[in-house]
């Protein structure tokens, strides 16, 4: 007997098209997990509850009369609540704009609509996506499903634990410095940070410009593959969204990684990290090379250069859009979110610039490293450690919580595609995740890869036994 709530979008889906299950049922199931559980996890900020019914309600009539609008069709999916959705208020996290209603939907909403996808709510968040914790002032603090003293993760926080809990079968978060891999990370789901420039993200508002990415998060790697499909694409609205990318093809398989070189860039992505974690990250590159892939030590020159030229980027960017309406009702912001802006102030443009500049040539520096040892992929830790106690952690100290909990904002800057999947759990029962790095716009090896792996260990099955909330 399958339990649905727990099932993936690609079997959701097939069981819609074959008519052995009804989007109008899958939709009242989820909605009916979230009344009972949501009060106790704050993933969501707004649930959809009668809006995802008239959706459903009309793809089961497209079901019935033999259509579907495409890979989507009748699955309900959550949506981080900075991305804008037309009729319905988009808060970003935050008390300015509580009241806020978008009169029109972002390129990506307008794309899973599309696909025949119904939109169950909008999920909770760090207030601007400016955190990596999901604590929450204003809507409340998302808490753990795997242990709800903890936090987990942010800024997407609320998205990985409705896919946690079983509230969705897919949800999109956004990642500037890890946002959509951390989260995925400490809740035992499957995270996507598209190449820059994959996925437009006109309609969602800025973190920081040059390195926001929209992205999926799924329970599998398959599933991601299939949300990025249907949200991917050039938008004419978002300037810095390309063309003729490398398609990705959700279907495509591998049965070895024989000829695949891993890299392994010890100094930074490995430094700091909890020793059970790193076990479990050594474990999961000895069965990569079981799967016959080839593991290599990798040197990435610049880092610390890099590190710098990052913050600079992001502060910069972050006070730039923030400055107007702070300087007018600094009032309705948070004490961590006003905290983080101030150094965003003090970036000078020379500083700016010369970041920018740091940037290219780091990007073009660990090109060449991966060219040089003829590497395919990179492999890390994605979260360095586990997750802490929701309300540990004052808001002087929250600024650094990316870089405590994981190694993840130089893959943004970077621009590269990196997945996040999981590896394992610590002794506590908390999950633990690793992370593929591709090269730009080669998504599909990232996915091919990490199937195999995910399949390899089973972590389907196993994460679906988180029984608190079946």
């Amino acid at each position: 007997m399958k339990h649905w709530p727990f099932e993936t979008i690609a079997s959701v889906q097939q069981a819609i098209v074959n008519k052995q299950v009804s989007p109008v049922e899958v939709t009242q199931m989820l909605l009916a997990r979230i009344r009972r559980w949501d009060s106790k996890l704050s993933s969501f900020i707004t649930v959809m509850e009668e809006a995802a019914m008239q959706e459903a309600v009309e793809r089961e009539k497209d079901v019935m009369s033999g259509t579907t609008k495409g890979p989507l069709h009748g699955v309900p999916i959550a949506v981080k609540d900075i991305i804008q959705t037309r009729g319905v208020r988009t808060t970003a996290g935050s008390k300015l704009f509580a009241e806020w209603v978008p009169d029109e939907d972002a390129t990506v909403i307008s794309k899973l609509r599309e696909a025949g996808a119904i939109v169950i709510g909008k999920t909770n968040l760090h207030e601007f996506a400016m955190g990596a914790t999901t604590e929450n002032p204003f809507y409340g603090s998302a808490r753990n499903p795997w242990n709800l003293a903890k936090i987990p993760g942010g800024s997407s926080g609320g998205s990985a634990v409705a896919l946690a809990a079983g509230f969705c079968y897919g949800a999109l978060g956004t990642d500037t410095a890890g946002s959509i891999r951390l989260p995925s990370a400490l809740c035992g789901t499957v995270g996507m940070k598209p190449t820059y420039g994959r996925v437009s993200r006109h309609g969602c508002l800025p973190f920081s410009w040059s390195l926001d990415h929209i992205g999926p998060m799924t329970r599998t790697v398959n599933d991601a593959a299939i949300l990025l499909k249907v949200i991917e694409g050039k938008d004419r609205r978002d300037d810095s969204s390309v063309a003729g990318a490398r398609p990705i093809d959700p279907h495509a398989r591998i049965d070895s990684l024989k000829g695949c070189r891993i890299g392994v860039c010890r100094e930074y992505f490995f430094e700091g990290v909890d020793s059970e974690i790193e076990q479990l990250v050594n474990q999961a590159l000895n069965q990569l090379q079981a799967l016959g892939a080839e593991v290599v030590e990798l040197v990435l020159p610049g880092i610390a250069d890099a590190l710098w030229a990052q913050k600079a980027i992001a502060q910069a960017e972050g006070y730039t859009f923030h400055q107007p309406m702070l300087d007018k009702r600094a009032d309705l912001y948070s004490d961590d979110v006003k905290f983080r802006l101030q150094f965003g102030k003090n970036v000078s443009a020379a500083d700016y610039l010369n970041a920018q500049r740091i940037r290219k040539a780091f990007i073009r520096q660990t090109l060449g490293q991966m060219a040089a040892g003829q590497v395919d992929l990179l492999v890390s830790p994605m979260n360095h450690n586990p997750p802490f106690d929701i309300g540990s952690v004052t808001p002087e100290e929250a600024i650094n919580n990316m870089f405590r909990l994981a190694k993840a904002p130089l893959v943004s800057m970077l621009g590269f595609p990196a997945l996040a999947l999981p590896c394992g759990f610590t002794q506590d029962r908390l999950p633990v995740g690793m992370q593929l790095i591709g090269k730009p716009f080669d998504e599909q090896q990232l996915f091919c890869v990490g199937e195999l792996y995910e399949q390899s260990q089973g972590w389907v099955a196993a994460l679906a036994q988180n029984t608190a909330y079946h």
